[in-house]
């Protein structure tokens, strides 16, 4: 009797330990989707912010007028 109530009680030990190590590493997991999500957050907004400042600086610039191409007759 005394060996089965041993046995019982380390399968629980066990189980508890599983548990634990279980929620550390779901705990890490989350952690780190956390950071991931909010670095993916701050390189967009840098993105976007540089998509910005490329378009206002490619509206600044003059637009060159085409050179008009020289035909065989006109020579």
């Amino acid at each position: 009797m005394e060996n089965f109530l041993d046995k019982a009680q380390l399968r629980s030990i066990e189980t508890q330990k599983k548990t634990a190590e279980r929620n550390s590493a779901m705990a890490e997991y989350q952690s780190e989707a956390k950071a991931r999500a909010i670095k993916t957050a701050k390189l967009r907004e840098l993105r976007l912010a540089k998509d910005e400042a490329d378009r206002a600086a490619e509206a600044l610039k003059p637009v060159e007028p085409k050179k008009k191409r020289v035909t065989r007759a006109a020579k």
